[in-house]
């Protein structure tokens, strides 16, 4: 098979992204704004990179024209302008989404995309992405009645330190985004939102003992609209080591969260700003481990599947669970196994049992009970 890819975006997942199908055989071409980066990533993996920048519409459409797929790692606010150049040239399309605005956006170019027979497919990744396939897949198979859908999904320190027990997995903008915007639910049956940081419940976790998980924006991707009236409750909920929700809950009551500038003494700047520099900053790093817990239960009883990945090594456990969800539908739209055209959420796409079997050769285990 001879498939061009474009990876846009050199980061963490970017780089996972490039490795992993460059395994799979495709021809990769890794780029970034930030030239070293891509060319450090093309050179580890003996795959070529560019220099560019997403805001360049000049050069995205010169790249998009040579590529038959795209799979994004560049922040979401560039989710709609990139979706309509792969359309406009014919390639198929795949991000990391979260954010519902701009997911529903992108799946107004249905149409368009159909016409162009070329997939796009927002919100790929882990939550929104992978946990959301696995949830619908669930759904799919659960004989009688479903009335209960719960997604937990958190990635922690390996060894926590601090009062948060937190280190920063992803861009700090992008982790404040979830815990300000408004969460989609269904209750009752019907689409509905809470508030973030809400809703705090304790579970237990073998080895890990007592976390906690709590209402966050963008992890139900599309399913509150898709399965509205199907099932009585839907929600997603953010894992986390006991107290990290109220601490978080405390700063945005405080107003830590605010987007508008404001003056402090000679200075004029957004609090939500500073909150993202200083954690930026101050939080550590380190080995992580991602969690996936999806609880369906109905009239046919209870089942519950299961994630619990660290890093390998080579790629931290975000990186892998985030990025290789992504490629493996990339491949099986391109080896032609997953046959879908126009636009839709990955859980409206990717079929359970084929993204479990293609996890599986990487090492993550998804186990159901």
């Amino acid at each position: 098979m001879s498939h061009r890819t474009l990876v846009l975006g050199a980061g963490f997942v970017g780089r996972a992204a490039a490795w992993d199908l460059s395994r799979r055989g495709h021809e990769v071409v890794v780029a970034d704004s930030d030239g070293d980066a891509s060319a450090a990533v093309g050179s580890e993996f003996d795959i070529a990179s560019a220099k560019l920048d997403v805001d360049d519409q000049i050069g995205l459409d010169s790249a998009a024209r040579d590529a038959d797929s795209i799979v994004s790692a560049v922040p979401y606010r560039f989710g709609v302008q990139l979706a309509k150049t792969a359309v406009k040239h014919g390639c198929h399309y795949y991000d990391l989404g979260g954010n519902p605005r701009i997911v529903k956006d992108q799946l107004g170019l249905d149409d368009e995309a159909q016409a162009s027979d070329v997939a796009i497919v927002p919100d790929c990744g882990l939550a929104p992405g992978l946990a959301n396939v696995i949830a619908s897949g669930m759904i799919e198979h659960h004989e009688g009645q479903v009335e209960d859908v719960q997604l937990r999904v958190g990635v922690l320190p390996q060894e926590p330190e601090g009062v948060l027990e937190y280190q920063l997995a992803f861009y700090a903008g992008g982790l404040i985004n979830e815990y300000a915007e408004p969460c989609e639910i269904i209750a009752d049956g019907a689409a509905a939102t809470v508030d973030p940081l809400t809703r705090i419940e304790e579970f237990e976790w073998n080895g890990l003992g007592t976390l906690e998980a709590f209402s966050t924006a963008g992890g139900t991707s599309t399913m509150c609209q898709v399965y509205e009236g199907a099932v009585r409750s839907l929600e997603y909920k953010t894992i986390r080591y006991p107290g990290h929700g109220r601490i978080f809950a405390a700063m945005r009551e405080i107003g830590l969260f605010d987007m508008d500038a404001q003056d402090f003494g000679s200075a004029n700047v957004a609090p939500r700003e500073v909150l993202i520099e200083l954690l930026t900053k101050n939080l550590p790093s380190g080995p992580d481990r991602t969690l996936v817990n999806v609880v369906v239960s109905g009239t046919g009883g209870r089942a519950e599947a299961r994630i619990d990945d660290v890093h390998d090594g080579r790629f931290s456990s975000l990186a892998r669970t985030t990025g290789f969800p992504t490629t493996a539908l990339c491949d099986l739209v391109a080896r032609g196994l997953v046959k879908f055209r126009g636009a839709a959420a990955m859980h409206s796409v990717a079929p359970a049992g084929l993204l479990r079997t293609e996890l599986k050769q990487v090492g993550i285990a998804i186990e159901y009970s």
